[in-house]
Order: C-alpha cells, then structure tokens, then sequence
C-alpha cells in the first residue's frame, strides 16, 4: 500500500546551538528539527511535546525517509491520530550526529556538547517557536537503539525536564553489547593502519563496508565515553590493546561507568526515573546486539529500585523496528498528555 499524505504537516525548522559553537570536530552548530505538528493545531491550544532521537548513524531528516511503502516516524503518529489511537502531540525529530557519526547524545570533549544541546537549545527552542505544554509534565523523549541511549541518559542527567521516556533497543549492558565487538573493530583500526588513521578516513568519507559499521560506532562511542583531550586525533581512549584486543580495565571501567544500567544504581538516577510518569523499554528477542538482555537487566534493576516499568519484549532483531513506534508513541503521549 502506498504510503498516503499525512493529515496533519511536516515542518524543517532550523536551529543554531550555542552548546554546538566551537566544538571539537568542527561540526556544524546550525541543526535541522523535523518538527510534526498535529491536525488542528492551528485551531489554537497547547500541545505536549514527544522528543524522537534517532538510531546511529542518522539525523532528524532521517527520521522523515521518503519511502514509497514503509511509513517513517511522523506517518506512524499521524495514522494514530487518525485511527483516534493516541491523543494529539507534536513530534519533533532531533539530529545529534557528528562527523563520527553519531554523538550518543553525550557532552564530550571530543565532540560537542549534544547533552546540553538538548537540554539547553532544543527544548527551549520548540518552546518559543511552538504552542508547547511548556513543562516536564507536557514532554516526553523517545529513541531507538543510540537514540534510547540517549533518551534514558538524559532523563537521569537532566531531571525535571521530561515527564516521560521510551528506550527502543537502547544501548545498555555493554559487558554484553560492547565487548563482542573488541576484535572486529581492532581488525578493522589495524587494516587503516591505526586508530587515528581510521577515524580520520571516518570523518572523510564514513565506512568504507559493512564490516567497518561496527568499527565506526567503535570510534563514535569512544569519543562519546572516554574522551581523552590531549590525546592525538581523535581525542578519545579505546578499551582494549589494539594488537591483542585485550581489554584495558581502566578505560574499560570509564566506558561502564557512562552505561545506563552501571548509572541507574546511582541514587540521583532513582529519584529522576521514580519521578516519570512513564518509563517505558522495549527490544526485539533476536536483538544482534544482545539489547534485549540489556533491557531485561534494566527492567529488573529498576524494579528492584522500587522504579515502576512498562518493558517489552517482541518477537524480532535490531533493524527495521521503526513500526515499533507504533507501539510505544501511544503510551508515552498518554502519560504527558492526560495533566
């Protein structure tokens, strides 16, 4: 079936950030939003807001793909409303990547400022420019895969500035997730003569092949996680001996120590996700990464914490989940949308 016009519209907005200025890779501080508005909104009112941060290695546009027969993002929220399967929201598509790729929606040295970015421009831009429930209790944040990450990282480092959150297939567990990639992605730095040499063809010109995609999250994540600012280019540390794959423990315990499941046993991390009114987790049972055992661990540690979870576990991998959102984006609506 092909794919039909949305009901409600599509707008580019264009922010320039001042958390992005200056930041080490040189990116570009002017970031496009992919902002949805729903049908009636220019009737008047104030809407909640749903925050979709996107998987590695996309960007806000890309969560509006232009595809003949597969619904994106705003097409799922947009049938929704249509079929009266969730109340009206706008939903506004944030672009965190970088020259890497992608920037885990983290502040780092060795990138930008991505956490602050969201914190600090985005919301507040959507705010001024937008007819906005201007509050926690009005805001939700939504990602898949990084973007979870993302999603669930920001809650706990920014209490108080959403009322609700949904990890699809979220980084997490990365004694599980992380590890297996070790050898393949030093195969990968040694074929490229290097660490540096690898992430400076990176930042050129992106993976060369599949094989080198995990390597290139590799280089991502260790800018994102253990930066290293006077270290060479590209500024970061790597967890492992890069002629044995041998872990090195302490740069492997800086990358554990900005895991969500290592930081939701932190105290600040309980009393920000005790206060959402929707906490939401969901991952398919073949995930290639082993995220749904990543959520299942969160699951548990959050219950343990007295934190209430609404965790999902559905029959599929890690690829091709956008339809997911079908699934999830009424329920985290519902929670901002019901004050």
């Amino acid at each position: 079936m092909l794919r039909r016009p949305l009901q409600g519209r599509l707008e580019i907005a264009r922010l320039e950030s001042r958390a992005l200025q200056r930041n080490a890779l040189g990116d570009p501080n002017v970031r496009s939003l992919a902002v949805y508005l729903p049908p009636g909104y220019d009737a008047g009112g104030s809407f909640p807001v749903v925050y979709v941060l996107p998987a590695y290695p996309s960007t806000a546009l890309s969560l509006a793909s232009d595809d003949v027969w597969k619904a994106n993002v705003f097409d799922i929220v947009d049938r929704l409303l249509a079929n009266a399967a969730c109340a009206a929201a706008i939903v506004v598509g944030v672009d965190g990547s970088n020259a890497f790729g992608g920037s885990q929606f983290l502040d780092s040295s060795a990138t930008g400022a991505y956490q602050t970015y969201l914190r600090d421009d985005v919301i507040p831009f959507v705010d001024q420019r937008y007819r906005t429930v201007a509050s926690a209790h009005g805001r939700a944040m939504v990602g898949r895969s990084s973007g979870g990450f993302g999603a669930l990282r920001f809650a706990m480092d920014c209490p108080g500035h959403v009322g609700a959150v949904a990890s699809l297939a979220g980084d997490a567990g990365f004694e599980v997730s992380l590890r297996p990639m070790f050898g393949p992605a030093c195969v990968a730095f040694e074929g490229a003569g290097g660490f540096g040499p690898f992430a400076e063809r990176l930042r050129a010109e992106g993976p060369r092949s599949g094989g080198e995609y995990d390597a290139a999250f590799f280089v991502a994540a260790a800018a994102a996680y253990a930066p290293e600012p006077t270290a060479p280019f590209p500024h970061a540390a790597l967890p492992v001996d890069l002629r044995t794959a041998e872990v090195i423990p302490a740069v492997w315990e800086r990358w554990l120590a900005q895991d969500p499941l290592v930081r939701s046993e932190t105290q600040e991390a309980t009393d920000a996700l005790g206060a959402l009114t929707c906490l939401a987790l969901d991952a398919g049972n073949r995930d290639e990464y082993g995220l749904h055992f990543a959520a299942r661990a969160l699951a548990n540690r959050f219950r343990a914490r007295g934190i209430a979870v609404d965790h999902t576990e559905f029959d599929g991998g890690h690829r091709g989940t956008t339809p997911r959102f079908e699934a999830v984006l009424p329920r985290v609506i519902a929670a901002i949308a019901r004050r």
